[in-house]
């Protein structure tokens, strides 16, 4: 997600509260903020993919191992 898609994102907002959006720049609005979204999300199954965890025993265990894991548990 680009500085000009974010900044695109508050245009929108600041115009839907003004004066009311088109129906092509609401669907744009809807587009980017679902582009918004994904990209958040993505970001931070990657932050979490990288996390290990101590075991009390001393050993490691990545933490998309471990959620892996326990998906297949239940």
């Amino acid at each position: 997600m680009t500085d000009e898609k974010i900044a695109r994102i508050n245009e929108l907002y600041h115009k839907s509260k003004a004066e009311g959006l088109t129906p092509e720049e609401t669907e744009e609005q809807k587009a980017l903020r679902r582009e918004y979204i994904d990209s958040v999300k993505r970001n931070l199954r990657n932050n979490l993919n990288n996390i290990t965890l101590v075991n009390p025993d001393g050993s490691y265990t990545e933490l998309s191992e471990e959620y892996v894991r326990r998906k297949k548990l239940h």
